[in-house]
């Protein structure tokens, strides 16, 4: 694997943590406890997710995220609660794939974890806004269930084949980025609908 996958890995990996953390850390740590996750030797720094306290954790962790997530404006007082550990989680992930001797590129590959995962947490609580203004409640667990499988699936992909990393990192840079804008036109037209007549742009 060379730099340009690992950078790859790292940056979607991270970007899923942004999503998901506790599951993204959950399926990786019990994929090589059983040996499904065959790590290269430049990735064994990730073993420690495979501790038995670690595997706990994020699965208590996954078992209530997977229902909060589900429930209207829980999933965004969840997303609230997670805003900083969400973009932490991501940059220690990614600074364990990276793995890098070079302090300069240990802080960059921390610095691209977290900013990745943040970007990815910007987004999904936006998209959860406009879900959430929606009368009905079944879309709500329609997005969040979509978003279950996509972790699972897009994390498989970017462990199993580094190439399509890159691809996947992109996809999601760029949906994240029409969440964001979405949501924020979102708010702007409730804004304005809430002035005084005389106040409206």
């Amino acid at each position: 694997m060379d730099a340009v996958e690992l950078v790859a890995l790292a940056a979607s990996t991270s970007l899923l943590a942004g999503w998901r953390l506790y599951l993204v850390t959950f399926i990786t740590g019990l994929g090589m406890h059983f040996g499904w996750v065959p790590l290269p030797e430049n990735l064994q720094a990730l073993d420690v997710l495979a501790n038995p306290w670690i595997l706990a954790i994020a699965g208590i962790g996954t078992f209530a995220e997977f229902f909060a997530d589900k429930v209207a404006w829980v999933d965004s007082a969840w997303d609230s609660l997670h805003s900083l550990l969400r973009p932490l989680g991501g940059a220690l992930l990614s600074l364990a794939i990276i793995d890098a001797g070079d302090p300069a590129f240990q802080v960059a590959a921390f610095l691209l974890g977290g900013g990745a995962a943040f970007m990815a947490h910007t987004g999904k609580a936006s998209a959860r806004t406009v879900v959430n203004a929606s009368p009905e409640p079944v879309s709500n667990v329609v997005v969040s269930t979509v978003e279950d499988v996509a972790t699972g699936g897009l994390l498989a992909m970017a462990i199993l084949n580094p190439v399509m990393a890159a691809v996947v990192a992109l996809l999601i840079i760029g949906l994240t980025f029409y969440l964001v804008m979405k949501a924020r036109r979102l708010v702007a037209r409730a804004m304005n609908k809430l002035r005084p007549p005389q106040e409206k742009i």
